[in-house]
């Protein structure tokens, strides 16, 4: 029963999506730079500057950057428009189920509302019901991602559940994160925590850099400064702006729990990254105030080796970045 089940899923999956498809082009060099400069512009907030780039390998066919493209066009105008419609559309036609989604979600979006949606290939209902057949179909082969999709389609906390099990580290974010503001049903407030803890480890061993930021919160309020410090500075290793703020604040001589030596020269270099950060959000202006009280403490040779610390930061460590859900709520 479980097999022709699970065959009909991929028969469904086949018959909604093989009029759609098609296959990824194979980007040139310039065209994959473009996406990557992209992509790196719209997890900095800056929808505007990325869009451009964005288009460049939409163009050529790349699903994902369709999708980004997409999404950088819905967020620049607040709604859905007919030019972020086509590139979710694009990008579904190549089996995106994020696309699939968005175009689902049509009749909540803010065109709705204003009763200007642009006219679209499918109505809502059929591409979720496109975007869960695929998904279904992908999560029966194991796919902890699609597990993940279908959460965000049914709004089923088994999937959520399953895709945390089978090893997707933004789900076990999200788990770790719900049981911590409450949800689940746990017998002793002790057994939660370890619930918050053993989920959070799990994706920040897994590399998602908000795992590691809310594992060194877990494990400070543990009184485990060592580890919290750890992972203040493995999640701020990979770029990720929060805890990037959140290091260089603490080298400032400030929340004093985590144990951080005072470096003032490592802490204004940190902080003096956040300057290129005017995309939105008000990272920038917070660490142009604390890096106004910081430098009021240092002389100008500290001042000139906090600048070439940046420069090397820069040169060694991925981009700045928000790492907003890709699937944005």
């Amino acid at each position: 029963m479980k097999v022709n089940t699970m065959r009909a899923y991929f028969f469904i999956a086949l018959l909604m999506i093989a009029p759609l498809s098609g296959f990824a082009a194979e980007l040139t060099i310039e065209q994959q730079t473009a996406k990557s400069q992209g992509i790196v512009l719209y997890n900095q907030f800056k929808a505007i500057s990325a869009t451009p780039l964005l288009k460049i390998a939409a163009d050529a066919g790349d699903p994902d950057a369709q999708y980004y493209l997409g999404e950088a066009i819905r967020e620049n105008h607040r709604y859905i428009d007919a030019e972020a419609k086509e590139a979710y559309e694009d990008a579904a036609k190549q089996g995106s189920i994020y696309s699939m989604i968005r175009l689902g979600q049509m009749e909540s979006d803010l065109c709705a509302t204003m009763n200007n949606c642009p006219k679209s290939q499918k109505a809502p209902k059929e591409w979720l019901a496109s975007a869960k057949a695929l998904a279904t179909a992908e999560a029966a082969q194991g796919n902890a991602e699609s597990m993940y999709l279908l959460y965000e389609i049914t709004g089923d906390k088994k999937w959520l559940e399953q895709s945390a099990e089978n090893g997707f580290s933004f789900s076990q974010y999200l788990l770790a994160t719900e049981y911590r503001e409450g949800g689940g049903f746990f017998l002793l407030p002790s057994n939660r925590m370890d619930a918050v803890e053993r989920w959070m480890k799990a994706s920040a061993e897994g590399g998602y850099p908000r795992g590691m930021s809310g594992l060194a919160a877990v494990l400070l309020e543990k009184k485990d400064p060592e580890g919290a410090r750890e992972w203040t500075e493995r999640a701020a290793a990979t770029g990720y702006v929060e805890a990037i703020f959140n290091y260089g604040y603490y080298l400032a001589g400030k929340n004093t729990e985590f144990g951080f030596p005072v470096d003032f020269v490592k802490s204004y270099a940190l902080l003096s990254l956040f300057l290129e950060l005017d995309g939105g959000g008000g990272a920038k202006d917070d660490a142009e105030y604390v890096i106004s009280k910081i430098k009021e403490k240092m002389n100008q040779a500290e001042l000139d080796e906090a600048d070439k610390f940046a420069v090397n930061w820069k040169k060694t460590h991925p981009p700045l970045s928000f790492f907003p859900f890709k699937l944005s709520r």
